[in-house]
């Protein structure tokens, strides 16, 4: 049974005031058309957005509260990957006719778990009504010191490749979820799991090093990804497949049915940290994951040439016909 959607104002009042309360930032009880930010001196703001659609980056059907769990977190992915400290985000809401106050109460209250667990407070942001599908924009601010925000530009050939985590958890979950995909229940629950709630890698976004290394999210599929730092790098790119990092719910479905390697590697999602590495920066990175509690695992190579190739264990060389997901 749904329950009726406040006006604007008042759900401003009710479910997001609340959020914009304490912090870096004076949002002015989101009473205002801005907020104000005081910035540290040495350091520089680090700002990123992301948008994520009903039917595209979620399911309709989704808990609310995971819904703005993820939207937060993707955005907080994307500081971890420069090396940042998040503060803040700013959110705008276009919300389909359906959506009620319960589902709106639901969605605040998933942001106020995240903003207690990584520490960062709402500014401010817009409210809108829409025709069309859910649409949930957000962008985060985050700090680096002055110079430090480490780029996805800047590798060369013959850095080493790197990622946290594992990966194709969140892929796999989602054919699990839509039913593409069979798996028993404790490794559905667990691929689910990564699908509906990325973990952000902040801790060792701001802990790995800033020198030697180019770093992004991994949010389109390893293999594209990895394409976009080396193409930014003049070359191409090797992963060893036996090397890339799977869950154990990953490992199970992937020795029953081996075609589904390539799904991990290219279905996105996945919300870790890819690193190309100097020889020289390559011992501090790993050490940083094991300072965090966070794995970080060497997977391959940049390499003369173009593309990104996997090598298999007896040392065939293959292209995937897709590294990753595009909106065009």
């Amino acid at each position: 049974m749904q329950t009726q959607r406040p006006g604007e104002f008042e759900a401003i009042a009710r479910h997001f005031a609340p959020l914009a309360r304490e912090g870096r930032f004076a949002a002015y009880g989101l009473r205002d058309d801005a907020a104000s930010l005081e910035q540290r001196p040495g350091h520089d703001l680090v700002l990123t957005a992301d948008a994520l659609v009903a039917g595209v980056h979620f399911r309709p059907a989704d808990p609310p509260g995971l819904v703005a769990r993820k939207a937060l977190r993707v955005n907080l992915s994307d500081l971890a990957a420069k090396g940042a400290r998040p503060l803040g985000y700013l959110l705008c809401l276009s919300l389909a006719r359906d959506v009620d106050d319960a589902w709106l109460a639901a969605f605040a209250a998933g942001l106020a778990l995240d903003q207690a667990e990584f520490a960062v407070q709402l500014a401010g942001g817009d409210t809108t009504s829409t025709p069309g599908p859910t649409t949930i924009a957000v962008t985060a601010l985050g700090e680096v010191p002055a110079g430090g925000m480490r780029q996805r530009a800047g590798a060369r050939a013959g850095d080493e490749v790197f990622v946290s985590g594992t990966i194709g958890d969140a892929a796999l979950g989602l054919a699990v979820l839509e039913g593409r995909v069979k798996a028993p229940a404790p490794a559905h629950d667990a691929l689910a799991a990564r699908y509906l709630l990325p973990r952000p890698r902040v801790a060792l976004g701001m802990a790995a090093p800033r020198q030697g290394v180019a770093s992004m999210d991994v949010s389109d599929g390893l293999v594209q990804d990895l394409g976009h730092v080396a193409a930014l790098a003049g070359c191409g790119a090797e992963i060893e497949a036996a090397r890339v990092p799977l869950s154990r719910a990953a490992r199970e479905l992937v020795a029953g049915e081996p075609g589904l390697l390539d799904l991990a590697l290219s279905g996105g999602d996945d919300y870790e940290l890819l690193f190309a590495a100097a020889p020289a920066a390559a011992a501090a990175l790993v050490a940083a994951g094991e300072a965090c509690g966070v794995p970080v695992a060497r997977i391959g190579r940049l390499v003369a040439g173009q593309g990104v190739a996997i090598v298999e264990r007896d040392g065939a060389r293959r292209l995937l016909a897709r590294g990753g997901w595009t909106h065009f």
